[in-house]
């Protein structure tokens, strides 16, 4: 290997340019980019991300999506934090 030189990590589904359309699409499936992360850098808000969704999604994978969306804390920030305090606590508690 050449002296600075750093592989190229290949992933599947790479991110999409950011002033693309398609970026709020990926970071809406993406569980750990949140409803306020998408606000602070495209401006919607979390049910201009919802209207997106349903016009560029088929109807299934809509439904998919949004009951993902409800289940998971980890679009919404609050819900993020309180559980990860829940999981940490737990991991405290378990070593007591």
């Amino acid at each position: 290997m050449k002296k600075g030189h750093s592989p190229v990590t290949k992933v599947k589904n790479s991110e999409p340019n950011i002033k693309s359309p398609d970026w709020v699409i990926w970071a809406a499936w993406a569980d750990r980019i949140t409803f306020e992360e998408i606000k602070k850098k495209t401006g919607m808000t979390e049910s201009e991300v919802i209207k997106v969704m349903r016009r560029t999604l088929k109807p299934n994978s809509f439904k998919l999506w949004r009951k993902r969306v409800r289940t998971k804390s980890l679009k919404h920030r609050k819900k993020f934090k309180y559980e990860r305090k829940k999981v940490r606590n737990k991991k405290i508690n378990d070593y007591i």
